[in-house]
């Protein structure tokens, strides 16, 4: 028998006109979690070994940067790849963002952007500072899975014979893998805990190296999730489902995660080689 989807009010609290959703809050906790952990991070010297240590001002102020990345590029991620012929019929619609529509690979763009211009303007390594904002995404990423499962959205590929697979209130009385709650477990709880110990272990005495564990991390643990995942409806599978993966085509998410690990890992090469370290810091060393 399948798993009942459990009802939960995507509502989390509304007073009058005034509602606040679990979408919402997800996005605060992913920040408020972010900056908490970023805070430690920069205030430990150790992990800074010759390049400049931001100050705690610096954090607090380059959250609100992050924030605006986000959400400017994760909307533009979606508007672009996912569903731009529908937004160029309705174009009012690319700023309705309280109706969903929301791009990580956007998102992503978007905040390395946000944070490469605010390093430049403190006079800090971008790198550095991407590496550290690496280390913390888990936690966002987590908490944004998790509401797309209470959302009932993002739902995962037909599995009748999948002992723990659910009955989406949206998705027809087929159970479906909650691959929601897969992406929650590998984008969010593992690379976490992946990028903690890389932290500990290399601080960001080698710029670029923590960044791209990050992306190739997330871009295999999309890759993998997709297999489990339903594609969105207004493209399905691309190039007419003719490449195959384990019983469907490849999905968007799996073809903008390809250049991510790629990236991933040259600068994991880069990093390593010492490339990617500024002069005077390698003196220092």
């Amino acid at each position: 028998m399948p798993l009942s989807f459990p009802l939960i009010d995507p509502v989390a609290i509304s007073i009058g006109p005034f509602a606040i959703r679990w979408y919402a809050l997800a996005y605060v906790a992913g920040l408020l979690g972010g900056w908490f952990y970023a805070k430690r991070l920069a205030a430990k010297a150790e992990l800074w070994a010759g390049l400049k240590q931001p100050k705690a001002t610096d954090v607090d102020d380059l959250i609100v940067w992050v924030a605006l990345g986000v959400v400017l590029g994760g909307r533009a991620g979606y508007v672009l790849f996912y569903n731009l012929n529908a937004y160029l019929a309705h174009p009012l619609e690319i700023f309705a963002v309280w109706r969903g529509g929301m791009s990580f690979h956007g998102g992503f763009l978007g905040a390395a952007l946000a944070i490469a211009l605010f390093s430049r303007s403190r006079g800090l390594s971008a790198l550095a500072m991407l590496d550290m904002a690496s280390v913390v995404a888990p936690i966002g990423l987590f908490f944004g899975r998790i509401a797309n499962f209470i959302n009932g959205e993002l739902w995962g590929r037909p599995a009748p014979d999948f002992p723990y697979a659910v009955v989406f209130p949206h998705a027809g009385p087929v159970p479906r893998h909650p691959s929601q709650l897969y992406e929650a477990f590998g984008e969010g709880l593992i690379l976490f805990i992946v990028m903690a110990v890389a932290a500990r272990r290399f601080g960001f005495r080698r710029p670029g190296l923590l960044g791209g564990l990050f992306v190739l991390g997330y871009a295999v643990a999309r890759i993998v999730c997709e297999f489990f995942r339903e594609p969105d409806e207004q493209l399905g599978f691309l190039f007419g489902g003719s490449v195959q993966a384990l019983g469907g085509g490849i999905t968007m998410g799996m073809l903008l995660s390809v250049p991510m690990a790629l990236a991933g890992v040259g600068f994991i090469v880069l990093a390593v080689r010492g490339y990617t370290r500024p002069k005077q810091a390698a003196e220092a060393a």
